[in-house]
Order: structure tokens, then C-alpha cells, then sequence
């Protein structure tokens, strides 16, 4: 049986297939670095994104958890938070901060459920966010301002559990400002990036 042949261009190879490219082609006019670099800023809006719901989920537990265990902190005779105006300042901030956490990651949420975009697209929730986020963590800080030098002045002259539940409360109460501190940050950075500001 006679096959037809195919005919040979002038370079010796088959007419009518194309060349074999070679795998590396990408990376040698630049394509891979590119890719790469589309994918790494992805990444970084993605966690941009997402930055806003977790920095506020962490504040919420932080500033909970600061308000129960000095809440909590009831031992009898001078042992009880409320007998000192720095431990309810205090108490009265980290209920604030733990509210105010709790209803902006609900609103953030459900935002984004409902509608599948960011609410820091829309020029005055980002800056009401931005200035909310602001004044809470001033607050905390605040408080922890107060709280902290009476603490110190316990805790040299007894330790207890009076003193080492409030020094938690203190310690949670710090770690929530410093979420604070960061979701400001992150929402600044992304109020900075609109055109418009």
C-alpha cells in the first residue's frame, strides 16, 4: 500500500504541522515572572481582604475575654474588681471594644455574603471604619493606661489571684488594642489606595 507523503518544506521539516515550542519559552522572555508576580499580588489582596474580618474576630475574643475574667474577679474584702474606679473604666471599654468588634465583623460578614465585594469599596463606611477602628483602640489604650500602674502597686505588695486575673484581663485588653491598632492600619492603607481620597 502506498502511502502519500508529505512534502518537506525548505527547512527539511513536514508542511502543515507547526514547530514543537520549547517548555521554556516562558521564562525566557519574562512570561513566568510575570505570572508569578500576578499571583503574588492576588495573594496579597486576598489577605488584604480578609485582613479586616479576622483583625476585628480577634479583637472581639481578645476584648470578651478581658471583660470576663475581670468581671469575674470578685474574691471578697478588697479583692473585687469594683471597688476601684480603674478596674471599671476598664470593664466599661472592653464591653465597648468587644460591641463595637462584634458589630463591625457581623456588618463586614454579612456584607460580603450579600453582596460578594468588600464594604470598604464605598467611600464612608471605609472612613466611619477607619475612625471607629481608631477610637476604640485609643480607648483600650486608655484604659490599660489606668489600670496598669495600680496593678503594678498590687502586685508588689501581694500576689494573688486578685492580681494575676486582673494582669490577664490587662494582658487580653492589650492584645485586643493591638488588633484594633492593625485593622486601622489595614483600612488606612486601603483608603489610601481609593483615587478619590
Amino acid at each position: 500500500m502506498n502511502y502519500p507523503s508529505m512534502a518537506t518544506g525548505v527547512d527539511g521539516k513536514a508542511d502543515g504541522l507547526p514547530p514543537p515550542l520549547p517548555l521554556h519559552t516562558a521564562s525566557r522572555d519574562g512570561g513566568g515572572r510575570a505570572a508569578t508576580s500576578v499571583v503574588r499580588r492576588w495573594k496579597n489582596e486576598d489577605l488584604l481582604e480578609k485582613s479586616p474580618l479576622v483583625l476585628r474576630a480577634l479583637a472581639a475574643l481578645f476584648s470578651f475575654i478581658s471583660f470576663i475574667l475581670l468581671v469575674s474577679n470578685k474574691h471578697g474584702d478588697w479583692m473585687e474588681f469594683d471597688h476601684f474606679q480603674e478596674y471599671r473604666y476598664l470593664v466599661a471599654i472592653s464591653l465597648l471594644a468587644f460591641l463595637y468588634s462584634l458589630v463591625q465583623l457581623l456588618r463586614l460578614h454579612f456584607h460580603r455574603l450579600r453582596t460578594g465585594v468588600d464594604s470598604l469599596t464605598a467611600h464612608l463606611p471605609g472612613i466611619g471604619d477607619f475612625i471607629g477602628d481608631q477610637l476604640v483602640a485609643y480607648l483600650l489604650i486608655s484604659a490599660l493606661s489606668a489600670a496598669i500602674p495600680i496593678t503594678n502597686r498590687m502586685r508588689r505588695a501581694v500576689v494573688n489571684i486578685f492580681t494575676d486575673s486582673t494582669t490577664a484581663s490587662i494582658s487580653m485588653a492589650f492584645l485586643a488594642f493591638v488588633a484594633l491598632a492593625f485593622s486601622a492600619t489595614s483600612t488606612g492603607f486601603k483608603l489610601s489606595r481609593q483615587f478619590y481620597i
